[in-house]
């Protein structure tokens, strides 16, 4: 993707914030951000509603490299940047996710954040109970999120890595002329056998 030097880098802005958040909040220490891929995917429809981010972990449970399902082993191509192995990838749907108030993004940052296994072993975080993802319920799930939020923002943080979040994506394009970022591919299950042959 052709860059201009005008044009707002948002997985690098994004990947800032994270950065400063991981250092501050303690419930974020375990995390390395050189080890997640910062991205944005286009959404599909133009709504407020649906899908804002998503984190996809790239090893299975407990940081295993294969899972089992169906009778059969199943992996995912490893990602690296250079030498560094990529355990997560950070999607957001834009411009979807823009088009928020600044509170809520940040709330959507935390709360990919937080999926993150506390091992920091490619894995996700697996909570007690049968919905392992977000608990029992997710509004209660983002509520810790947004406590979480005022206690980072109660740190006083530099303002000028969320201050992008102030802004709607037509105003970033607006006044940077352009809007870009890293793109990947999410990845797909692979048959052992398959990758073997």
């Amino acid at each position: 993707m052709a860059r201009s030097t005008r044009m707002f880098d948002f997985s690098a802005s994004v990947k800032k914030l994270c950065i400063d958040v991981v250092e501050r909040v303690p419930e974020f220490h375990h995390i390395e951000m050189e080890q997640i891929a910062v991205t944005f995917a286009q959404a599909r429809r133009s709504v407020s509603h649906g899908l804002q981010a998503k984190l996809t972990p790239m090893r299975f449970e407990k940081g295993e490299l294969t899972t089992y399902r169906s009778g059969e082993t199943w992996t995912v191509n490893r990602l690296f940047d250079n030498e560094r192995e990529i355990l997560y990838i950070l999607t957001f749907y834009l411009p979807r996710f823009l088009n928020h108030c600044f509170r809520e993004k940040m709330i959507t940052i935390f709360h990919e954040l937080y999926h993150v296994s506390p091992e920091f072993d490619g894995d996700i975080r697996r909570l007690e109970g049968h919905y392992h993802v977000h608990s029992h319920s997710q509004n209660e799930y983002d509520r810790h999120m947004g406590v979480l939020v005022d206690k980072y923002l109660a740190m006083n943080p530099p303002k000028e890595l969320s201050q992008f979040l102030n802004n709607t994506f037509k105003e970033l394009n607006k006044q940077y002329g352009g809007v870009v970022g890293l793109q990947l591919p999410i990845p797909k299950l692979i048959r052992v056998n398959e990758r073997s042959a």
